[in-house]
């Protein structure tokens, strides 16, 4: 098969290997150790004692930490690191350093699982299009962490949500799209966002920074009830989301040899994506669409 744009890896006698960032729970790294568990990886993170680290170590699978805010405050005597700086660049050269060393060589691939430091741009630079982060929610429409993506999508109307598997680049969350998941109907949650809805469209808010504004404006409590649902529906994305989507985006298109780029057109078995990437609504888990 031939592709379009150059691969992001192409398959050889040596197995893909991979780097997986974690900084908390590590559920997203565990879907997709678990798919794989042979594959060869080296955990990293910027707290050592998160249970993603401790999960990696209980397999036996090779693990780098360095303590983000000691290192800061030890070698530069700071404490909020501008993401695009030479004190950030030092922390995630040193990291990368160790990674290198563990994997002895550059790593194919570098999955985001829940790394809560921003890249810095040495690092986006170094390594595209070969780091991917899970987003919970549409990356090129809904920005924010957490809960904050599905609470924009419920104001702005939509009718679903998506998760979203990207390519780290220098923006915030802002990388050519790889795959999104299959739609969540929001529709599961009408009784719930009842009064959220209504309260939107009497007070005609247009973003989630007016909507808490009104919210305590009224003392309604909504803007409390909007983020309750919103992690409600959050944990389910998750699971029928970046749960399902990261796994295949590893071990079945990038690892496969099925995922080519020029410039930010990304194409998958040789044919151009849409922005929006590749559709598990159209294409499923198919192992071509040829």
């Amino acid at each position: 098969m031939r592709l379009k744009g150059k691969p992001v890896f192409i398959p050889s006698d040596r197995p893909l290997r991979y780097a997986c960032g974690v900084s908390g729970s590590g559920t997203n790294y565990d879907k997709i150790y678990e798919a794989d568990p042979k594959k060869p990886h080296i955990v990293f993170s910027n707290a050592p004692d998160c249970a993603g680290v401790k999960k990696a170590m209980e397999r036996n699978v090779p693990v780098v930490t360095l303590d983000s805010n000691i290192y800061f405050k030890k070698m530069w005597g700071i404490e909020k690191v501008p993401r695009y700086s030479v004190e950030r660049n030092s922390y995630d050269m040193a990291v990368m350093t160790l990674v290198e060393q563990g994997l002895k060589g550059e790593p194919d691939l570098i999955c985001l699982a829940g790394y809560d430091l921003w890249i810095g741009d040495w690092m986006a630079k170094r390594y595209f299009p070969r780091i991917l982060n899970v987003h919970p929610g549409d990356s090129r429409k809904y920005t924010g962490l957490g809960w904050r993506p599905t609470a924009k999508a419920i104001i702005a109307g939509e009718k679903s949500v998506k998760s979203t598997v990207f390519f780290v680049d220098e923006s915030d969350d802002g990388g050519p799209v790889l795959i999104q998941s299959r739609s969540i109907p929001l529709s599961r949650w009408d009784e719930k966002l009842y009064d959220v809805k209504k309260f939107i469209e009497k007070m005609e808010i247009k973003n989630l920074t007016d909507f808490r504004e009104k919210a305590k404006q009224e003392g309604n409590n909504l803007d409390i009830a909007l983020e309750a649902v919103s992690k409600e529906i959050q944990d389910v994305l998750k699971e029928e989301g970046d749960w399902m989507i990261y796994p295949f985006a590893v071990h079945n298109l990038i690892t496969k040899g099925r995922v080519a780029l020029d410039g930010r057109k990304v194409y998958i078995d040789g044919v151009e994506m849409p922005d929006e990437g590749w559709q598990v609504d159209t294409y499923g888990y198919a192992d071509s669409i040829k």
